[in-house]
């Protein structure tokens, strides 16, 4: 190990100092955390404007049009439904397996599924374009007893993303209430009686404890099918679909897989600035970041597997249509769009078979860009090619998104991380009673 690498051991923090170096960063914001701030609530601004242009004038603005119906927006909506998984991944499946390493990354990752789920739902009633109809999505009694169509994609959708939302962000929750009390004890005036409140009167005592380690483990047990069920609900909105290269057994566990591979690179991307910006070099070291890169590289290899597996069975089926369509996506007129897929989703994740990269922070970054990149080409490709070439050669038509799509676009990541900075400021980014008793097994000592 290199002398300049800063880990656990070699900085050897006392459980003062978890406190102190986690919750740090709430009591000391800095002058570019407003100025990013800003560029956020900028971004948001023109994505907001854009969706009410479109209100304004019509669906019509948006590039969809015959024969592609679903464009930038249901992509996006599948991207960001992706990455809300690795959250209940990493904070629950990684618990039940009581993997150590996931106790300075979990609240990171439970974060960024709130957010990203709270992206994803904007989506389907952006797509409604008379947004005002949204409340037909959800079955409620009505006198006029007119209840949404059960077998619409949409209500799937909603039915998927309320349960994951509601389930994380009662897990995300459960595992913030000790370090609630923490920062209530350091608090004082308003904020004190706030931290107060949602510690719930936490005062660490050994019932406190065995109750909640309970909770959480039941919570962990609720939430780790959702990792499989909800993007695999997802996922149906097409496979249930007659359309060539949607209706595929495949689609489920490729999903998930590639929900798992998107949402992890979403978390290396965001905990590099975070260890830099909050100096927590000592708690996040580069033993977490080379476990998360062996778990993209995982993933890599069952997403590039799916792929090529569903080239086979387009093939093997001796469909002529099915054949065709998987002709045309890899060389048609969207060849681009997939020839980028391929090689920021399979190709570039190889590196990560050598150490040295996996342990190389900037490499990392850069390559989980590429990821995140490549994984929304991927939803792009699985919509808009299977529609654009789909039964009818008179049919079929090309789709550009236009101005209004790419600004919701822009607009999107802008919300997601506006809230990942006020997050960042407000709680703490790394589980301060898990901290603690880790670095208390290491030392010897005891958990109080």
């Amino acid at each position: 190990m290199a002398t300049a690498e800063v880990d656990v051991r070699a900085a050897s923090p006392t459980l003062a100092d978890a406190n102190r170096d986690i919750t740090r960063p709430i009591s000391r914001p800095e002058r570019r955390f407003f100025l990013i701030l800003g560029a956020a609530m900028a971004g948001i601004g023109l994505g907001a404007g854009a969706w009410f242009y479109q209100i304004g004038k019509g669906i019509g603005v948006a590039g969809i049009t015959h024969p592609v119906f679903w464009g930038v927006y249901i992509t996006t909506f599948v991207f960001w439904v992706g990455i809300a998984h690795s959250g209940t991944l990493i904070s629950a499946i990684l618990y039940l397996f009581r993997s150590g390493w996931r106790t300075t990354i979990n609240r990171t990752a439970e974060a960024m599924t709130i957010f990203a789920v709270m992206t994803a739902g904007l989506f389907p009633l952006i797509h409604l374009g008379r947004v005002w109809y949204f409340y037909y999505l959800m079955p409620y009694p009505s006198q006029r007893q007119i209840w949404p169509d059960f077998r619409s994609p949409l209500v799937m959708d909603v039915f998927a993303v309320s349960t994951y939302l509601t389930i994380s962000a009662l897990f995300w929750y459960t595992g913030l209430i000790p370090d609630f009390a923490v920062l209530r004890d350091r608090a004082k005036g308003l904020a004190y009686k706030i931290y107060g409140a949602l510690s719930l009167g936490w005062q660490g005592t050994v019932s406190e404890w065995r109750h909640y380690r309970r909770l959480y483990l039941y919570m962990a047990g609720i939430a780790t099918p959702l990792v499989l069920s909800v993007h695999s609900v997802v996922s149906w909105d097409f496979a249930l679909a007659i359309v060539p290269g949607w209706h595929s057994t495949i689609f489920a566990p490729y999903f998930v897989a590639g929900a798992i591979f998107s949402g992890v690179a979403m978390v290396i991307t965001l905990m590099i600035p975070l260890r830099w910006a909050f100096g927590l070099e000592a708690y996040i070291t580069k033993n977490h970041f080379e476990n998360m890169a062996k778990l993209i590289l995982l993933t890599s290899s069952i997403v590039g597997f799916s792929y090529a597996t569903e080239f086979f069975v387009a093939y093997y089926s001796a469909d002529p249509i099915e054949i065709e369509s998987f002709r045309w996506r890899a060389f048609g007129a969207y060849a681009l769009p997939f020839w980028a897929m391929v090689f920021c989703n399979v190709v570039v994740p190889q590196a990560l078979w050598f150490r040295k990269i996996r342990r190389s922070l900037p490499a990392l970054f850069a390559m989980t860009i590429f990821i995140n990149i490549g994984m929304w080409y991927e939803r792009f490709v699985i919509i808009v090619t299977s529609l654009a070439h789909e039964y009818d050669p008179a049919s079929w038509g090309l789709y550009t998104p236009s101005w209004v799509e790419i600004a919701i676009l822009i607009g999107s990541f802008c919300w997601f991380f506006f809230w990942f900075l006020l997050f960042s400021r407000s709680l703490p980014v790394i589980s301060i009673a898990e901290v603690k008793e880790h670095l208390a097994h290491e030392q010897g000592g005891h958990h109080e």
